[in-house]
């Protein structure tokens, strides 16, 4: 079933003009003027030097294209970013506030900016990685969202990164900390170390059990990482996403054969007393299939893992009194994944939105966190300091 094809017009109310110079990878500048959002070009992650020089070339562009004074910069809540310190640079210069604005916060914002949603909105957030406001690694959210104010409902059961950041382009160490969470971490080391070595896969093996340089991470990417490596599709990337694309082409060449699959093939997801949807059932028999197996088990994890979230939506819909639903991050360009949490959530009688013209990834950003930045104003005129997370009705 499609998305809602209604594109109601981005309100033009008098709202501040405000930049926003977006995140990290695919980074994007976008300048909301009455409402309406001007775009620089697409300059990649901030990892390339080439990229900053685009992006505050662009912020030029953009200020002097406008002509007139703006009323504040947004920016990502990441300090380190360089497109956080290129903000609170400009705003300085300016005179105006730098507002940093939750990344999942602003993904669902640049669905309702987009749409022009009035009223308040359940959302999906589903990515790699964004800074969450208790400073850990978040990427699996259920927000509830309107205006600048927005409360975390829940999240996707917590995952070790055992080596930090190493862990995103290593599938088999997320693999590992599945393991690690099903209780069945002394099989680390003799199921890794013929591909990655003894040496690593104990080491790893120990990190998990001491908790040494294991942050924890409720992202989305990382489950899918996790399910490639232990379906053995993808034990190191090379290439953003890899691991995910892998696991997805395997779930289509199955769901290509098999026209009507079972409604909760992989049974194992469920919500905890503190709204976390937890997945580690999903992938306890992952890791035992045979080769000639693997394409229904990633269907099968695909499946479970949608309706899985579209459930969790439908509650936080019916308990919040909201009939809208909005899916944002990177993980939504996964075709299995998005279209069957909108139908999901559609069959319930939800409407169901997604960015269209950026994609539901980091490209979009700047709109949610200018649209924000925006409305924070109205209500806060001098608000110079990082949105903040309203506390969650029970």
């Amino acid at each position: 079933m499609a998305l809602s094809d209604r594109r109601a017009t981005m309100p033009r109310a008098a709202l501040p003009t405000v930049l926003a110079v977006g995140a990290w990878l695919k980074n994007t500048a976008c300048l909301l003027v009455a409402g309406e959002p001007r775009w620089s070009a697409v300059h990649g992650d901030l990892s390339d030097p080439a990229a900053c020089t685009g992006l505050e070339a662009s912020v030029c562009q953009l200020l002097a294209m406008h002509g007139r004074s703006i009323a504040a910069v947004a920016h990502d809540l990441h300090p380190d970013f360089f497109s956080t310190q290129l903000a609170v640079e400009f705003a300085a210069k300016l005179g105006v506030p730098a507002i940093g604005v939750q990344h999942h916060h602003a993904h669902i914002a640049a669905v309702v900016a987009e749409h022009g949603i009035e009223g308040p909105v359940i959302g999906l957030a589903l990515d790699g990685v964004g800074l969450g406001t208790d400073g850990a690694a978040w990427g699996g959210e259920l927000l509830w969202v309107q205006g600048s104010q927005w409360a975390r409902l829940g999240h996707l059961q917590p995952l070790a990164l055992p080596g930090g950041d190493r862990a995103a382009r290593e599938p088999w160490r997320m693999a590992a900390s599945a393991l690690h969470v099903l209780g069945r971490g002394e099989e680390i080391s003799c199921r890794f170390a013929p591909t990655v070595g003894a040496s690593m896969a104990g080491g790893v093996q120990q990190m998990l059990e001491r908790g040494l340089n294991c942050p924890f991470t409720s992202s989305t990417g990382r489950w899918f990482d996790a399910a490639a490596g232990a379906l053995g599709l993808c034990l190191h990337q090379t290439d953003e996403a890899q691991a995910a694309i892998a696991l997805e082409s395997g779930a289509q060449r199955w769901l290509a054969q098999h026209q009507h699959p079972k409604t909760d093939p992989l049974p194992g997801a469920s919500v905890d007393a503190h709204n976390r949807l937890v997945l580690g059932g999903l992938l306890a028999h992952l890791f035992d299939l045979p080769e000639a197996h693997r394409d229904q088990a990633a269907a099968g994890f695909h499946l479970a893992l949608a309706d899985a979230l579209a459930d969790w939506a439908i509650r936080a819909a019916t308990s919040r009194g909201s009939r809208t639903v909005c899916l944002g991050g990177g993980c939504f360009f996964n075709r299995i994944l998005c279209e069957r949490v909108t139908a999901r959530l559609q069959a319930a009688g939800l409407a169901v939105f997604r960015p269209i013209d950026k994609g539901c990834g980091d490209a979009g950003l700047a709109l949610g966190q200018a649209w924000v930045a925006a409305q924070q104003l109205v209500t806060h005129p001098r608000q110079d300091s990082p949105e903040k997370e309203i506390e969650p009705c029970v």
